[in-house]
């Protein structure tokens, strides 16, 4: 599996489709790309228990990850993305190698299936 981008293209409406140097395309709409927020805050890598699944309520706009627009996609050196979105959140760094991961398509999901169930058997 190779995690280096080809080509990059980026709707603000709609998400972000990454083409990988093995010819893989990988298409993440805005909702997923914000849910799966690999920062301290949205892991709860701070330790404080308020992971925002937990505190969807909050006041603070950060904590809202539902209905998120895309308002600006940024190059991180020549390792990562970061989005900007509409509920203010943006500091997220997401690694090719993280992104690759993510890829919601049916051959990657039967992929990772076929290695959980290696894992447990």
């Amino acid at each position: 599996m190779n995690t280096e981008p080809q080509n990059i293209e980026v709707s603000l409406s709609a998400g972000v489709t990454i083409v990988w140097r093995d010819g893989h395309a990988s298409r993440y709409n805005i909702a997923a790309l914000r849910k799966a927020c690999p920062c301290a805050t949205c892991t709860d890598a701070h330790g404080t228990g308020s992971a925002p699944t937990a505190i969807v309520d909050s006041p603070l706009p950060m904590f809202k990850p539902t209905g998120a627009t895309l308002e600006a996609v940024e190059p991180v050196g020549r390792y990562a993305l970061n989005f900007i979105f509409s509920d203010g959140h943006k500091t997220g760094i997401y690694t090719w190698e993280y992104l690759r991961s993510l890829c919601p398509c049916a051959e990657c999901a039967a992929a990772k299936a076929g290695a959980g169930a290696r894992r447990e058997g």
